[in-house]
């Protein structure tokens, strides 16, 4: 995984709430065997309308996503979070996320980014006044900033030092090898090796 430090440029503002993981993507799409992929999948229901935010052309290039309350409710799927990441996105910014989808989003180097609901209804009015506005989200500084906006934001200790040093759960892992293997070392030779 690439360490996350900063999400900067154009936003997306679905703004909706309650939006579910069959919704981001769609269960048929779940028959794929790489985790790669899935983007074409993003929000694809939604998409058959041509007027929906995803397919106008001044949207194109978005790499937050501004969403609603509760978003990534519903299942666990994992396949969420990479659909969202596969199309282009680094960041989601929504009032309340389920728990679920946000532990997925921080295992994969996507920032999952609560905010107040005001802040995100006027970080929506931004953008679509302005669909250029560049939003940042500073992960370093725990602060999301766009045109005359600035916000702090809180964030897991935990799954801020992962982000930004780029450690998934094997990464992590694997910053205590040389423990683990003083470990192994140390046990007597008739119990089971894992190295």
């Amino acid at each position: 995984m690439e360490p996350v430090k900063q999400v900067e440029g154009k936003a997306l503002p679905l703004g909706w709430n309650d939006v579910d993981t069959d919704q981001i993507v769609p269960s048929d799409a779940l028959k794929r065997i790489e985790r790669t992929g899935f983007g074409q999948f993003l929000f694809s229901a939604w998409r058959e309308d041509p007027d929906f935010v995803l397919n106008r052309p001044e949207h194109e290039d978005a790499v937050v996503l501004l969403a609603g309350q509760n978003f990534g409710s519903g299942s666990s799927r994992e396949h969420a979070p990479w659909a969202i990441q596969d199309y282009g996105f680094g960041a989601v910014i929504a009032p309340s996320f389920a728990d679920i989808f946000k532990n997925n989003c921080a295992k994969i180097g996507l920032l999952a980014v609560e905010l107040r609901e005001e802040a995100v209804q006027k970080l929506l009015d931004i953008v679509r006044e302005d669909p250029e506005a560049e939003i940042s989200v500073d992960l370093e500084g725990r602060v999301v900033r766009a045109p005359d906006f600035e916000e702090p934001f809180t964030f897991d200790n935990f799954a801020r030092y992962r982000l930004l040093n780029g450690l998934d759960d094997i990464g992590h892992t694997l910053t205590y090898e040389e423990e683990l293997e003083a470990f192994e070392k140390s046990r007597p030779d008739y119990l089971p090796r894992v190295m």
